[in-house]
């Protein structure tokens, strides 16, 4: 059975793009600093191993290839960061960390598999999805640090989808505002999430199995003439204006 390693499988979006890819078929390797709910991912998900790994150590990468194994059919890097602070509040220890967890994570993870993506391409490739945000295409106040990092993930894929090719496929999905742990502090808060609910087309925040599907599909034989592509699930915010 053809496995699809997940950085960040525990996570809102994470965990649901690994029900998603164990719904279409695929063994799973999940990547989490919490041992706790990866053992517990693992047994609600079966035909799933696991990493207990922090991606700021820079060893963490060759050992989870050796733990997943060699018959790799996609790769996933659900981890970032949600930080929206003012400019003038922002250090410059905040930039470098978000572009450490979403950037420099990102390029270390598919280095590290890109030989094992390309050995288990076969006929219609393997997937690599990235994750960015509605707000580097749109501009949002307060997201300097986080849509500079998530720019660079864009960046990023754009090289690796033309360096890789043809045997392994580098999309990117661009939420904008979804319900997960990572953004409790917003969404948490009833007036500020329904407020940001209208500015949308669709009129509501986006729910993990919303990016879960997509991310799922991009990683399967269905996708294996996309590449090098940004895709908006966001509701609408990215493009349409629904209100004078």
């Amino acid at each position: 059975m053809r496995r699809v390693i997940i950085y960040g499988g525990t996570g809102g979006i994470g965990l649901a793009t690994a029900r998603a890819l164990r719904g279409r078929g695929y063994a799973l390797h999940l990547v989490a600093r919490d041992a706790d709910r990866l053992s517990r991912a693992a047994d609600e998900l079966g035909e799933t191993t696991f990493s207990v790994a922090d991606i700021a150590q820079a060893d963490v990468f060759p050992a989870v290839m050796e733990a997943a194994g060699p018959d790799l059919a996609g790769l996933v890097y659900a981890i970032g960061t949600i930080n929206l602070r003012p400019l003038g509040r922002l250090t410059r220890a905040d930039a470098e960390s978000d572009f450490r967890i979403n950037a420099l994570g990102a390029f270390s993870a598919v280095q590290s598999a890109a030989a094992a993506l390309k050995a288990g391409a076969g006929e219609v490739g393997t997937g690599v999805v990235l994750f960015s945000t509605v707000a580097v295409a749109q501009g949002f106040a307060a997201h300097a640090s986080v849509a500079m990092a998530k720019g660079a993930v864009e960046g990023l894929a754009l090289s690796l989808a033309a360096e890789l090719a043809p045997q392994v496929r580098v999309n990117v999905v661009a939420p904008s505002l979804t319900q997960t742990p990572l953004a409790a502090a917003i969404t948490g808060n009833e007036t500020l999430a329904q407020g940001i609910a209208a500015m949308h087309a669709l009129q509501r925040l986006g729910r993990p199995e919303d990016i879960g599907a997509l991310a799922a599909f991009l990683i399967s034989d269905e996708a294996a003439w996309i590449t090098g592509q940004v895709i908006g699930v966001d509701g609408g915010r990215s493009a349409l204006r629904t209100k004078g």
